[in-house]
């Protein structure tokens, strides 16, 4: 079993999204991650005979992988029965920081925002690289730590101006600087992070709010307050969101990060960095210039 502390409650998150589901889950955050992975694997020139959508919470993921041509056999994953309903595809109901397949078992994972609610994402990371079959893939695409900044900004100076302190309401979710050492230590080769950042613009800040709400996107923090926020803090955070974050036409707006990682269980096939003094050409002879010894100025200089 992990050490590694417990940020989420992760039967509130199972709850939430079952509740949003079922009064009709909204979408779009999900929908760009999967036309995203449809370019991302026209770029692969592979095909992987196993492949595993793990914890995507909707079909986003497992379509753009079948309209990819690139699968054999597709297994799903999400964290209750609602979230794969309708799955004509092997399916699975399992945490995203568990992996229960076998060592070298699957040749490619693919898991659209699931990973950002994990609490141990390094042990994660580690179990999907052990059940990757040699030169396997891994992508994924995370919830990145600069989303709803101004939400978070809105929230913490309404509690500290009328309560006169703050609790977390937003979660802390990884950064792109973080992510790509994750890989590294997992022991993926040729790792890959990028983002994706874009805004969303709302009538008011209730219209993000209620979109979090149906996403099953709202926080479930170990360590938040557990009492309800008060009225008037609320009202406050609105009235800062509306001052401090709206465009002149008085629509507000929303920041959203996504992060992309990527990376291949190793293989002698893959390439390698070529050890130090081993090329056969002097970058001088490449780069059509005259090689200067130690020392030496250039002319400019003389």
């Amino acid at each position: 079993m992990s050490d590694a502390p417990r940020l989420f409650e992760q039967g509130l998150i199972r709850t939430r999204l079952k509740r949003a589901i079922r009064q009709g889950a909204e979408d779009f955050l999900l929908a760009r991650a999967g036309a995203d992975l449809s370019d991302r694997l026209s770029a692969v020139l592979r095909h992987f005979d196993v492949v595993v959508d793990w914890g995507t919470p909707g079909p986003h993921a497992a379509d753009a992988l079948l309209a990819s041509g690139k699968v054999g056999r597709l297994i799903r994953s999400a964290p209750l029965i609602e979230a794969l309903a309708p799955s004509p595809y092997p399916s699975i109901v399992a945490d995203a920081g568990l992996f229960p397949f076998g060592r070298e078992s699957v040749d490619a994972v693919i898991s659209l925002l699931a990973l950002q609610t994990v609490d141990d994402l390094p042990g994660a990371l580690m179990q999907i690289r052990r059940a990757l079959k040699p030169d396997g893939l891994f992508l994924a695409c995370l919830i990145g730590g600069s989303s709803l900044t101004e939400l978070r900004q809105s929230l913490a100076a309404a509690e500290s101006e009328i309560e006169g302190g703050i609790s977390p309401r937003v979660a802390p979710f990884a950064d792109i600087s973080d992510l790509g050492g994750l890989l590294q230590r997992a022991g993926f080769a040729l790792p890959v992070s990028d983002v994706d950042s874009f805004t969303v613009r709302y009538a008011s800040p209730l219209g993000l709010m209620h979109d979090l709400r149906r996403m099953g996107a709202t926080n479930a923090l170990t360590e938040r307050r557990k009492s309800p926020m008060r009225r008037a803090t609320l009202i406050r955070a609105m009235e800062i969101y509306a001052e401090r974050f709206s465009d002149p036409d008085g629509r507000i707006r929303a920041s959203f990060e996504l992060i992309w990682i990527s990376g291949w269980t190793p293989h002698e096939s893959q390439q390698k960095p070529l050890k130090p003094g081993s090329a056969s050409q002097r970058l001088a002879d490449a780069l059509g210039v005259r090689e200067m010894v130690g020392g030496e100025k250039p002319d400019r200089l003389k």
